[in-house]
């Protein structure tokens, strides 16, 4: 990989960055000028490219629940989107080969479909990188959003598995023995290894192994790698260190996926005729937001869930150019396809990522007739919360928000309520007998659920991102105006954006950790301090 590679791809990125965009659509546009150049992705990029897509979907696995797939909104909302995608697609395609253009005229229905089914994923390593820039990776659009992108990625494995010609090896059964792996993990050689691997470069080192073994062995007996890297993720997802094993791995995730949008950028140089009929598989873009909508509101989420979500959604998969590249290694279309494919993928990569980092101003812009399509029940954490006499919300309930939940109830004897969105965190605080409410406070009709509110006075965001911290700020400016805030920062220039939004008290984790030390030792030196309760210090992991 050529150092001017590097520098063009910095650069782009920067550039973008500074108009509000995510890097990736700069690290696109780097890919286009490359290719402009006469640069051609060689197999150093191709490689780097595919370890960045196997550490992405490794680090999903560790945060995935696989009963979360079970949900009807996600299993079933997957399945159907895809089914009438295929289907309005493909006959449109095939209406379209008496068009007179050149790549559609010898296409028949057959052709069509398989195009269409390309055409029907969305990509997953658009959407992780979108939430993570917006810090709603556990927010509940978030979540169902993963979901359905893993969905599609196991039916994208099961079409290529069999679209091969090539059952998978007999040994491929073996695999089923990896289902004990969560169970036996406890006590099991890898277990050891993981937590006495520290928290340095071992880890890391670690990180970056497990994913490519687990690709190597489905590789092996005849099944996607990619699938080997996801399930061995979500196999360690219960492990302590699993949290810890994500985070080190997101600096190099980022950074391997640099070169997945090189790649793209660089797959091909279009033709006018190409140019056009990616622009017209760009128009057709707005069906599937629809689609996704739609369907999702059917299942009973609200608008703003289900608009966020399917804005999510909103593009084209690398998974399709992996199943158009089936296509054409099976002569079932022509090698230009690859080119209108990788086209039409980066156009709606760049219009989709300036869309979705106003989806929220565009929500409350058409929230009056985008919440028409509600059904009239809703999911159980989208019902009304019911707050009492509260005082006080802290808003994240991991280490920080429970300790400062306990001293605010039991040490200053106000009415408290914790919110936050992992389930498992609710559950071990309601188990101790805390207020503690599932919610994302990100969200405009959280705040609308909340009755009564006239009596709380304090809101502390005690959550893990900045990011989130300034999604929640944007919902408190318009719903709680009266109310004095307070919130946890890591860096300084964090402060002063807070304190530029209003935030009345901003508590730097980092600079000020060193006060709460010192104070509660000399305590425990004078004899009157007191340790953290282990219940606190045990808490599940909000991410």
């Amino acid at each position: 990989m050529d150092p001017l590679w590097i520098v063009i791809a910095f650069a782009f990125g920067f550039a973008v960055k500074q108009f509000g965009l995510p890097p990736l659509v700069g690290f696109l546009a780097a890919g286009f000028a490359l290719n402009a150049l006469g640069v051609e992705g060689g197999e150093i990029l191709e490689q780097i490219a595919n370890l960045g897509v196997l550490l992405l979907l490794f680090s999903i696995g560790l945060k995935l629940r696989v009963k979360s797939l079970f949900r009807p909104e996600i299993w079933a909302g997957a399945s159907l989107h895809m089914l009438i995608t295929v289907v309005v697609f493909g006959f449109g395609l095939f209406a379209l080969s008496f068009s007179g253009l050149t790549y559609l005229a010898d296409i028949g229905l057959k052709e069509s479909l398989l195009i269409a089914f390309a055409l029907s994923f969305s990509s997953t390593v658009f959407a992780v990188k979108i939430l993570e820039e917006k810090g709603a990776m556990s927010s509940s659009y978030g979540r169902i959003a993963i979901g359905i992108l893993i969905m599609q990625d196991i039916i994208a494995v099961i079409f290529l598995t069999f679209s091969s010609g090539q059952l998978p090896s007999p040994w491929a059964l073996a695999l089923i023995a990896l289902l004990v792996l969560p169970t036996l993990l406890k006590k099991s050689p890898l277990s050891t290894i993981i937590t006495k691997s520290g928290h340095g470069e071992l880890l890391i080192l670690l990180g970056l192994l497990i994913p490519i073994v687990g690709a190597s062995l489905f590789k092996l007996v005849g099944l996607k790698p990619d699938l080997g890297a996801l399930v061995l993720g979500v196999l360690l997802a219960g492990h302590p260190k699993a949290k810890e094993l994500s985070k080190s791995m997101l600096g190099f995730k980022d950074l391997f996926l640099v070169g997945f949008f090189l790649t793209i950028g660089l797959s091909g140089t279009p033709t006018l005729e190409v140019l056009g009929i990616s622009f017209l598989l760009t128009l057709a873009m707005p069906f599937k937001i629809a689609l996704f909508f739609l369907l999702l509101t059917r299942f009973n989420l609200r608008a703003r869930t289900a608009t966020l979500t399917s804005l999510s959604l909103a593009n084209y998969s690398e998974f399709g150019l992996i199943v158009g590249a089936a296509g054409v290694a099976n002569g079932w279309i022509v090698p230009e396809w690859l080119v209108i494919f990788a086209l039409a993928l980066s156009l709606t990569f760049v219009l989709a990522s300036p869309l979705n980092m106003v989806a929220d101003r565009l929500y409350v812009l058409w929230h009056n007739g985008l919440r028409r399509f509600e059904t009239k029940t809703h999911l159980p954490e989208d019902e009304p919360l019911e707050l009492g006499n509260t005082e006080v919300i802290v808003l994240g309930m991991g280490r920080v928000g429970a300790e400062v939940y306990k001293i605010m109830s039991e040490k200053h004897k106000l009415s408290v309520a914790g919110i936050d969105y992992g389930k498992e965190t609710v559950s071990h605080h309601l188990r101790a007998k805390r207020k503690v409410f599932h919610g994302d406070a990100t969200s405009s009709d959280f705040w609308e659920r909340i009755l009564p509110s006239s009596d709380v006075r304090l809101i502390i965001l005690a959550m893990t991102k900045h990011s989130t911290h300034m999604q929640v700020i944007e919902q408190l400016k318009e719903k709680c105006d009266e109310k004095m805030i307070a919130a946890l920062c890591h860096y300084e220039d964090e402060i002063e954006e807070l304190k530029a939004e209003g935030v009345q008290v901003v508590f730097n984790l980092y600079a000020e950790a060193g006060v709460g030390f010192a104070e509660q030792t000399f305590q425990i030196y004078k004899g009157r301090g007191r340790e953290i309760s282990p219940d606190i210090q045990n808490l599940p992991s909000t991410e």
